[in-house]
């Protein structure tokens, strides 16, 4: 019990209202958005291309108000921007549920991309100002690993809810995101957090902003091979779920257990393997998660049915694991306090790689079918570890040595 306790203690307790709040509502979250290919496709009949437009705008907006979120929770404060962000993404699944046509899809998924390109820096920069530096890498893999908690079960409920009512789905999840930002918005009042900015913040302009991560090389560099990352990666959730529907039996559900499958290992092996890459620098350890990235889009050319398919997630679960907790802890480094919020901001360009991936992704699935679509891939996931190789080159001359992992 003491031990738990202790445990307990090392987190503030807004951070330990974040995770939980994460398990509920990305779990709803995970029961729609990975069948939202599939749903465009049966009930609107969508082109692959027009339906990965639909999926890819919410990253493209997300790049758009991902700094500018950032940017306003270090000069404003971050409750303001929490609590408004997350209101508007309950509004937007909501919106979801009434939605009829392929533009009403486009403009709802633009405005989620754009609410949660709000929050996420402005929650990761939270949880940074909350935790000590040397606890915050194990507070961004706890924080990775409660949204594959969520995953873990939002795929099958998302299943079963495509059988029986897909729109319900989108209900259930816009209740989520409402007890999550109520139940914040409490917290947040009772200690008092996130009303006022940093010390000296508001003096920052968005202008000098841009001039300061603009002369951040490893910061450029991080962001280019995470764009490339996440072009692969957003295959998941578009082109992947439509390639084994039409190439092998029983798809959806196939696709269902890979993504739980997924969810689990990342639950179960999130801590083990973070506690043994921190022997390693922080990029090199990126570097490693795009080989395993790779060899798991590549296994896609050859699905066939369980074993592939599960050999092929395995490879892409210790990928994102390496990947996606690093690159949080990265940017933290690379930030200073006053402008903390806006560097996990400016990270959000990387969803551009979230935008492009389903467009390139459905063209070539639709011209040159699944097997070129996820060599090309593959190959393309490969490349991000040049941009990681100078990115680390850089970081290791200007990182103290107190900060080199």
């Amino acid at each position: 019990m003491n031990k738990l306790k202790n445990y307990y203690r090392q987190f503030h307790p807004i951070v330990w209202i974040l995770l939980s709040g994460t398990v509920l509502a990305r779990g709803s979250a995970f029961a729609t958005l990975p069948f939202l290919a599939i749903y465009l496709s049966r009930n609107l009949d969508l082109h692959p291309v027009l339906i990965g437009l639909t999926i890819g705008i919410s990253p493209l907006s997300g790049v758009i108000g991902g700094f500018l979120g950032g940017h306003l929770s270090d000069r404003y404060g971050r409750k303001p921007v929490m609590i408004s962000s997350l209101f508007a993404m309950s509004l937007v699944y909501f919106g979801f549920m009434i939605a009829e046509t392929p533009g009403w899809f486009i403009i709802l998924n633009a405005l989620n991309g754009l609410s949660g390109s709000f929050f996420e820096p402005t929650g990761q920069a939270l949880i940074a100002d909350l935790t000590e530096k040397s606890k915050r890498m194990r507070a961004f893999s706890l924080r990775y690993t409660a949204i594959n908690i969520g995953a873990s079960v939002g795929p099958l409920l998302g299943a079963y809810l495509a059988v029986v009512s897909a729109k319900s789905a989108f209900l259930v999840t816009g209740i989520m995101y409402f007890l999550y930002v109520l139940i914040l918005a409490l917290m947040m009042k009772k200690y008092d957090l996130g009303n006022k900015s940093a010390e000296g913040a508001s003096k920052v302009t968005v202008a000098s902003s841009l001039r300061i991560i603009g002369k951040d090389k490893a910061l450029r560099y991080l962001i280019l091979g995470t764009i490339i990352i996440n072009f692969g990666y957003s295959q998941m959730e578009s082109n992947v779920p439509q390639y084994l529907e039409s190439s092998i039996a029983n798809g959806v559900f196939v696709y269902s257990v890979m993504l739980s499958i997924n969810a689990v290992l990342v639950v179960l092996l999130q801590m083990p393997i973070s506690h043994f890459a921190e022997r390693f620098k922080t990029m090199q350890v990126m570097m490693a998660g795009a080989v395993f990235l790779s060899l798991g889009m590549l296994a896609f050319s050859f699905v066939s049915g369980w074993i592939t398919g599960i050999t092929a997630i395995v490879f892409i679960t210790v990928g994102e694991i390496l990947i996606f907790p690093s690159s949080s802890y990265l940017v933290d480094q690379l930030a200073t306090d006053e402008l903390r919020g806006t560097y996990f901001g400016a990270a959000q360009f990387r969803k551009i790689g979230h935008f492009l991936g389903p467009i390139a992704g459905g063209f070539l699935l639709k011209e040159a079918g699944g097997t070129i679509l996820f060599t090309f891939i593959s190959l393309a996931v490969l490349g991000s570890i040049l941009f990681f190789v100078q990115g680390n080159r850089i970081f290791v001359k200007k990182t103290p040595p107190a900060f080199e992992n």
